[in-house]
């Protein structure tokens, strides 16, 4: 499939979006394009949303027509993660599976605590940094369950099919074989991004492990099905926007995008980031 992005507004700016479309039609990152690349091989799509090694936080919108991906803000300020010694910005590529929502109305039997009514994050631990807007085609590893102000934030560990490690990394017990340390710094980089804004360290469920495939590809089914009834009308969607332009039996289908009046792309300079973004943060107690 032939996804492209439109730009609106300058990057690191509160006028930045992302548009994605395909075939030059602008689609729903969220609602739109499949969670499946090939369900029978269970490749999956992922939509990147942030880079590794950047500190932007970058994200597919809820509340926008077509779900473009802005820059998340707090008190009105563009919001950066810090660096937090050794560890620079987002230590992943770090994205979104379409077609899934962690529904905030529903307690999950093992971690004790509600969806946080976003897409399911995914991380990628490819070799190559992956670009904002980028679908790509992955296999699922595993999957981690951080614990966020008392939702559920679960993390899926996944690999770029095209990787030159792809082949070798087929369980969660293959990335430590291969990519040994990885699975620490994963577990201590949640742990300790936010201390440097004066929160708490994050807590995961089950002591921080990461569940094996298996368990990965069933918590992706429940946060498909739970996406399936809110796309449908029968979950309470909130603020969360559901056009979309390819889904014709669904109640929010838009037959032409041109009705939704979606800014026009543009070629825009990236706004200077400030310089604090690139302080070192050196985090006690962390491995």
């Amino acid at each position: 499939m032939a996804y492209t992005t439109r730009q609106v507004g300058p990057k690191y700016s509160l006028d930045y979006k992302l548009y994605i479309e395909k075939d030059g039609k602008p689609v729903s990152p969220f609602h739109d394009i499949p969670l499946y690349a090939n369900e029978e091989e269970q490749i999956f799509n992922m939509v990147v949303e942030i880079p590794r090694w950047s500190n932007a936080k970058l994200e597919i919108t809820k509340e926008e027509a077509l779900n473009p991906i802005i820059q998340d803000t707090k008190k009105g300020k563009l919001r950066f993660v810090r660096n937090c010694f050794p560890h620079h910005g987002y230590i992943h590529n770090y994205g979104a599976f379409p077609q899934t929502w962690e529904d905030p109305n529903e307690v999950h039997p093992e971690t004790k605590a509600v969806g946080d009514n976003d897409p399911l994050d995914v991380l990628e631990i490819g070799e190559t940094i992956a670009y904002t807007g980028q679908v790509k085609q992955v296999k699922v590893l595993g999957v981690m369950a951080l614990l966020d102000e008392g939702e559920t934030d679960w993390k899926v560990i996944v690999i770029d099919v095209t990787d030159p490690l792809a082949s070798k990394l087929n369980d969660i017990e293959d990335v430590e074989k291969h990519m040994p340390g990885l699975l620490r710094a994963t577990n201590e980089w949640f742990r300790i991004y936010k201390i440097p804004d004066g929160k708490p360290e994050n807590q995961f469920a089950f002591s921080g492990e990461a569940k094996n495939k298996k368990y990965a590809l069933d918590v992706i089914k429940e946060c498909n099905e739970a996406w399936k009834k809110l796309i449908s009308g029968k979950a309470d969607a909130g603020k969360i926007d559901l056009s979309n332009t390819t889904l014709k039996d669904t109640p929010t289908y838009v037959a032409s995008a041109e009705s939704l009046n979606l800014p026009k792309a543009g070629e825009f300079k990236d706004e200077p980031i400030d310089k604090s973004v690139d302080k070192w943060f050196f985090i006690s107690g962390s491995a």
